[in-house]
């Protein structure tokens, strides 16, 4: 009798934020390098993100967000991850004290800095955060970039939703020392560079993920292209492999310029 493959593994719901402003020489991305002994992609240079936790979800936070009104409370939770990601990961919080306008701003922030390592650890839920210290979500500062989904055969998969976002003004991003180990601003086309001399490590995903990204030359034009953009669901589909260069392909549709590609980057894992 015939052995049957075994179902794939299911895809991990996970939110990255793709975090932007403008340089002297063009549009920049915040990027982070991942430790070397982390599971996922070690030593990879990576935007900020990570899985949605179960608490992101909580439907008690939804009154305390803005820009979370016709969402469902899947992808409210999504979103939610990736704001909660971006403040454990690099320090940015997307979101103002109750009654105010404005983004929280740098001093406010750094006072707010000892939850981060709590939330990371799940000695408090996002829910308590935001209610223990008058927090309401900025997710309207957030818009849709990608969907990608790890292929079937991949032993650890991720459903990733990224997001872009301009950098809350008057706040630093910083790495945390735990899961990343360094960061940078970079303009997306010297990254591209850096990767392609060996100097820094990328994953399929990133490097294409960055290529769309330098098609806009200040935040704003990427932000408008986003939201001008639909999001299509890439799962990318191994077609050839000979010598060691896997090709996939991908919809076209998504808007990264081929349905053909290359993986000359090292697997994630």
């Amino acid at each position: 009798m015939q052995s049957q493959s075994p179902p794939p593994v299911i895809a991990v719901p996970a939110s990255t934020l793709m975090l932007v402003r403008d340089g002297a020489q063009g549009i920049e991305v915040f990027m982070v390098v991942r430790h070397h002994k982390i599971a996922f992609a070690p030593g990879a240079m990576v935007f900020p993100g990570g899985k949605v936790d179960v608490g992101d979800g909580d439907p008690r936070i939804r009154r305390l967000c803005i820009g979370g009104d016709g969402l469902d409370d899947t992808s409210l939770g999504i979103r939610v991850a990736g704001v909660r990601e971006a403040f454990e990961e690099c320090g940015l919080l997307f979101a103002r004290r109750r009654g105010e306008s404005g983004m929280l701003n740098r001093r406010q922030v750094s006072k707010l800095a000892p939850w981060a390592s709590r939330l990371h650890s799940g000695q408090v839920s996002m829910f308590e955060f935001l209610e223990t210290e008058q927090l309401e979500l900025r997710l309207n500062a957030m818009v849709p970039f990608a969907h990608w989904v790890t292929p079937d055969h991949i032993p650890k998969r991720f459903d990733t939703h990224f997001f872009l976002a301009s950098a809350p003004p008057g706040q630093n991003a910083l790495h945390d020392g735990l899961e990343s180990v360094d960061s940078a601003w970079l303009r997306p086309d010297e990254i591209l560079n850096r990767a392609n001399d060996g100097k820094v490590r990328l994953v399929f995903a990133t490097r294409l993920n960055l290529e769309k990204l330098s098609r806009s030359s200040t935040a704003d034009e990427a932000m408008h292209l986003a939201r001008q953009s639909p999001v299509v669901r890439v799962q990318p589909e191994l077609v050839s492999q000979s010598e060691g260069v896997r090709q996939v392909t991908i919809p076209i549709e998504a808007g990264y310029g081929g349905t053909h590609f290359k993986i000359i980057d090292k697997p994630a894992m």
